[in-house]
């Protein structure tokens, strides 16, 4: 057996280097399936992290609101967010409206956590700079409608009147939302309390909750039946897109992966048809010296498992490459080479590789040696 199994593979490299030009054509056609499919597949199993990145640009995608009829307070806010799993919440922050005196007319005030804002509302273009604490009571943001109103610039001091005297807060930067923010001033939410009398109240809060598999349906749904109380759900918008986003890239993957292994077993397919065909005197000299129909699949298998496994490891490693151009191109980010990512290329590469052997395989085991060998 051991002897059998040594002649084996010395003609499986015998084989192998005589017709390096052909192998080298099945070798390559292997390769650019195997590195397509890793890139694909690296993409695929992390594009969902990459889109939930992505789109945090479009804002905050869940919502937190009183039930109808009622009003929000701090305290019920406070055990939605530590009872999140960690990581889950990116950022999140109450949202108070109300309105307040300047010197010169009534204003629409709004206050948050301004550490917040840059990851709920990075969509807005902030002139000067964003508050950096939540706790800065001196400084403020306004709309760029309104500065515009009150002939206020960066730096500038803007004076508020209530019932308990004035309050002078600095401009530190003018925010164009292309929203109703536009006519605000933005505050700290504690000095938005303070200065509309309403200590512990918010009119409701913007959360950006990561969704890289779809974790803001289930928390929204886990959230409501928590508290019924309230009205949370995600913002559809932002999570429906992302949706439908993934799911269109995904399938367009798929696509693309079947179209390329379909051409890689068809070019795998017509290069060993020539092959077994410039082959056939040998088939036909091995089964008139005893060798069975097995040890001739056994042969061609073994040769076209050699080539498929060189060009596995070799498309694993261009396709990790491929995949992060794709990653520094599209999310300007590296892919994640995930663990699932080497077994499916491994055994879609080898499932190609077989298929595109079968009708070689049958057409060098029907080699007749009779006829063959006599030249008809």
């Amino acid at each position: 057996m051991g002897a059998k199994h040594g002649m084996l593979w010395l003609l499986v490299w015998r084989a192998l280097r005589l017709r390096m030009q052909r192998v080298m054509v099945v070798f390559a056609a292997l390769t650019v399936g195997a590195a397509i499919v890793t890139a694909l597949s690296a993409v695929y199993f992390d594009i969902n992290a990459k889109m939930s990145e992505e789109l945090r640009t479009f804002g905050a995608n869940f919502y937190i609101g009183p039930g109808h009829g009622k009003s929000l307070s701090e305290r019920e806010l406070q055990p939605v967010l530590e009872e999140a799993p960690a990581g889950l919440i990116n950022a999140a922050s109450p949202w108070l409206y109300g309105m307040t005196r300047t010197e010169l007319e009534k204003v629409v005030l709004m206050g948050a956590w301004f550490e917040s804002l840059p990851r709920l509302v990075p969509y807005w273009q902030v002139t000067g700079s964003w508050v950096g604490v939540n706790f800065d009571d001196r400084n403020a943001m306004i709309g760029v409608k309104l500065a515009q109103r009150l002939n206020l610039k960066v730096g500038d001091t803007l004076t508020l009147i209530n019932d308990d005297g004035q309050k002078k807060l600095r401009i530190k930067g003018i925010v164009e939302a292309g929203d109703a923010t536009d006519n605000m001033l933005i505050v700290n939410f504690a000095l938005a309390q303070t200065l509309l009398h309403q200590r512990g109240q918010l009119s409701h809060a913007l959360l950006s909750v990561n969704n890289d598999v779809g974790q803001v349906e289930r928390f929204a749904s886990q959230l409501q039946q928590r508290y019924p109380q309230l009205e949370i759900r995600p913002i559809r918008k932002v999570s429906a897109a992302e949706g439908q986003v993934l799911d269109k890239i995904k399938g367009l993957m798929g696509l693309v992966s079947i179209v390329i292994l379909a051409l890689s077993s068809l070019c795998v397919n017509t290069t060993l048809m020539a092959i077994v065909g410039e082959r056939a005197k040998e088939f036909a000299l091995q089964k008139a010296l005893g060798a069975s129909h097995g040890d001739i699949i056994r042969q061609m298998l073994a040769e076209t498992g050699v080539i498929a496994l060189a060009a596995v490891l070799c498309g694993w490693l261009a396709g990790y490459l491929l995949a992060q151009l794709l990653g520094m191109t599209v999310f300007n980010s590296t892919i994640a080479l995930r663990l699932p990512v080497l077994p499916i290329t491994l055994v879609l590469s080898l499932l190609v590789a077989a298929l595109a052997a079968i009708v070689p395989v049958r057409r060098a085991v029907s080699v007749e040696p009779a006829k063959v060998l006599k030249g008809e």
